[in-house]
């Protein structure tokens, strides 16, 4: 079996099953062309790219019109689908990402609480 297709196996068996179980996919989309590996002498910069931003459609708690009023150039493509330029990626995200570590933090502060009383004095 050429590794090519173990590769493609591999690919198939464990990476795709992750995506439905994603809640938000940052995928970086170059706006120059890169169609020819050998023209291009460097990876396209922030500023040549787009950030396509898919949340999950179960996720209600996310609030678009705020950080389509804070993040400059932002636009929704799709229902579930945020596109902000690629120089602002860093901001998208912790406009995203914090509230979603800060409910996670606050969910192990309250396991850790609730369990207290299963400990022995």
């Amino acid at each position: 079996m050429s590794s090519i297709v173990r590769t493609m196996e591999d690919y198939f068996q464990y990476i795709t099953p992750q995506f439905p179980d994603t809640y938000v996919n940052f995928q970086r989309v170059p706006t120059v062309d890169t169609s020819n590996p050998f023209s291009a002498r460097e990876i396209p910069s922030h500023d040549e790219s787009f950030v396509d931003i898919r949340f999950r459609r179960e996720m209600k708690n996310i609030d678009y019109l705020y950080m389509l009023r804070m993040i400059d150039g932002a636009f929704m493509s799709r229902i579930n689908t945020m596109v902000v330029p690629g120089g602002k990626i860093g901001l998208a995200m912790e406009f995203i990402l914090t509230p979603l570590i800060e409910e996670l933090q606050e969910r192990k502060r309250k396991s850790h609480v609730q369990l207290d009383w299963m400990v022995e004095q």
